[in-house]
């Protein structure tokens, strides 16, 4: 292993080993090693002769804002939100359009509506399941995968990226492919053990040993969890069973469903309490505490899941591992309770490839036995009436994210035995400020054809779709869908002579509106169960006010009428201590030009629509 401390340095072996024809497979978030893939990229923009593929997904940014107001949010707490990570300098150039022709980056995952009509981006995006991400890597010959990697003493691991790496090790080990390992050393990254995640010295080519090039983690922002998604936990917490097999997916609503099987495992009462006031016509499937506990496999290891870890209902072990995991890029708290983990806790938490968490083949005897009674839980964009899901992208073609493992999650559910794959989907959005179904009759592209429809969850309840007709699909969406958009999709599925014209939304599902959705939560929020942020925030206070107001103001911005009205509201509302200190923390407590004064009237008026300003 050669050994360098200067990035220019090691770019330049790299360079020379690859006769500067660099195909470069780099893994998916946060195991970017960015001082290596700037470096190199620095070089290709200097010398055109130099040829850089990238093979990567999920290439990770600090976002950049969007508006006037996003940017006196952010900007003062930009390195406390979303630590002093380094730029990549590829993804740099392609949001300016001047990445060159001899750099090509191509993503089968992307951060979650970052590239929405970069063309390049948009035009480079391979569609891959995850599980089918390694194949189609692998055909591209990457002579040379460079990866962050953590380290004690003279032992590396590969720490939050053991999803494709640990398998591309292992094949070139066998003889099948062969590339050269570039690690570049970070001392924030945790030490993940076990023989997937743990690798050698005679493994790693080049290593980046810089304390100066050191960086901090980036840190994943906690969104705070509304109503709409603690309604979608508390429906989904009904069908997880005791001692079964658990997958969350990330978001606002992962944390949602861990926090209400922590409520179900820890106060047991108040949540059937809480089940029971449910005014949406359904009972929880289960509803006992976890006592044998569950075992976690997923391709993403996220602070939901380490939360029931350390609350001890993930604890069901499998080959002496209670999570089974292929990646992890989480917020800064996530990184420090790894980091501080007595070794024992931490062992039960094993990193390996997503061709063991996503996948049943290889071993499938032994996944059988330990992934009993699984539950592979993700949220989508959308469904339609007949089951079908939207996850990635638009009926126009723009890709938002990527199907990631999606699909072969719900794959594993139909092939496992009572096995169930779960989609979360908010019944209702806000676009240009007036409030729109995310229920649709039809949609021209589907992440997850309805052939595959299994159990649609929304804040409105439960659709078990398995094996249902049509009309029985249809009628069992119309029952979650919110109820000022039923009639017309109704009607649309009974012109369509897909439901009989007889047929009646039964009277228990014609009430499916935000109003009584929370009568049934306020109280469970005014106890204390259900938190805007569950697990902690990196947010101060004052922010957290401001967070409802600036989704208002975000979801009105294209509608003048709606604007006016914020305007008119922060006009004739007189302003609280509170919305004092907001509008001081947004540098608008004594405007010094009339855009600064119309922008303080359209926070103040935001703050009254959010109910913030108490």
């Amino acid at each position: 292993m050669l050994t360098f401390n200067d990035p220019a340095a090691i770019a330049s072996h790299i360079l020379d080993h690859t006769h500067n024809h660099v195909r470069m497979a780099l893994p998916l978030g946060l195991g970017k090693a960015n001082t290596i893939v700037n470096a190199l990229t620095e070089a290709a923009l200097a010398d055109r002769t130099i040829r850089l593929e990238v093979f990567t997904a999920l290439t990770l940014e600090r976002p950049v804002p969007g508006s006037e107001l996003e940017k006196r949010f952010l900007e003062p707490a930009m390195d406390r939100l979303f630590g002093d990570y380094p730029a990549l300098r590829y993804a740099q150039l392609l949001h300016q359009r001047e990445l060159p022709d001899n750099i090509e980056v191509s993503e089968f995952f992307l951060l979650a509506g970052q590239w929405l009509h970069v063309d390049r981006v948009q035009g480079n995006y391979i569609c891959a399941n995850y599980t089918d991400a390694y194949g189609f890597l692998v055909a591209r010959k990457p002579n040379v995968v460079v990866q962050l990697l953590a380290r004690e003493a003279d032992r590396f691991s590969l720490s939050c990226n053991t999803d494709i790496t640990a398998d591309l090790i292992s094949d070139r080990a066998a003889g099948k492919i062969d590339f050269l390992l570039a690690g570049e050393v970070n001392s924030s990254l945790p030490f993940m053990a076990g023989e997937a995640a743990e690798i050698t010295e005679s493994d790693v080519g080049c290593l980046l040993d810089d304390p100066g090039s050191d960086f901090e983690l980036f840190s994943s922002v906690k969104q705070p969890v509304d109503l709409v998604e603690h309604a979608i936990g508390l429906h989904v917490s009904g069908l997880v069973a005791d001692g079964g097999t658990l997958q969350v997916g990330i978001g606002s609503i992962g944390d949602a469903v861990a926090n209400a099987l922590m409520l179900r495992h820890r106060d047991n009462d108040a949540w059937r309490a809480g089940m029971q006031a449910n005014p949406f016509g359904q009972e929880p499937c289960h509803r006992e505490i976890f006592d044998a506990g569950l075992y976690a496999v997923t391709e993403m290891l996220v602070d939901g899941v380490l939360q029931l870890f350390e609350a001890d209902i993930v604890k069901r072990e499998v080959d002496g591992a209670a999570i089974h995991a292929g990646f992890f890029v989480e917020s800064r708290s996530f990184y420090e309770a790894l980091r501080h983990m007595p070794e024992k806790k931490l062992s039960k938490i094993v990193m390996k490839p997503v061709s063991f968490t996503n996948a049943l083949y290889g071993n499938e005897e032994r996944k059988r036995a330990a992934r009993t009674k699984a539950r592979f839980i993700n949220n989508a964009m959308l469904a339609t009436l007949t089951g079908a899901v939207t996850s990635d992208g638009t009926g126009d073609g723009q890709v938002v994210s990527g199907v990631g493992g999606q699909f072969d999650f719900v794959a594993q559910a139909f092939a496992l035995d009572d096995a169930r794959s779960i989609i979360t989907v908010k019944a209702t959005r806000q676009k240009n400020g007036e409030t729109v179904s995310n229920i649709f009759w039809n949609y021209p592209h589907a992440t997850i054809p309805r052939h595959l429809k299994d159990i649609v969850v929304t804040q409105y309840g439960v659709a078990d779709l398995r094996g249902k007709s049509d009309s029985e699909t249809i009628a069992a969406m119309l029952a979650v869908t919110d109820s000022r958009f039923q009639d017309d999709l109704l009607e649309r599925a009974q012109d369509e002579g897909k439901i009989d014209r007889a047929y009646s939304i039964p009277d228990e599902h014609r009430f499916n509106l935000p109003d009584r959705l929370s009568a049934w939560l306020r109280p469970m929020q005014q106890d204390g169960s259900l938190q805007t942020f569950p697990f902690g925030t990196d947010f101060t206070a004052t922010e957290q006010t401001l967070l409802p107001a600036l989704a208002v103001l975000k979801d009105t911005q294209h509608s003048k009428t709606g604007l006016l009205k914020l305007a008119w509201c922060g006009l004739r509302t007189a302003p609280t201590r509170s919305t004092q200190e907001c509008l001081r923390r947004m540098g608008l407590d004594a405007p010094s030009s009339a855009t600064a004064y119309v922008y303080s009237l359209l926070v103040r008026g935001a703050l009254v629509q959010s109910g913030q300003t108490i």
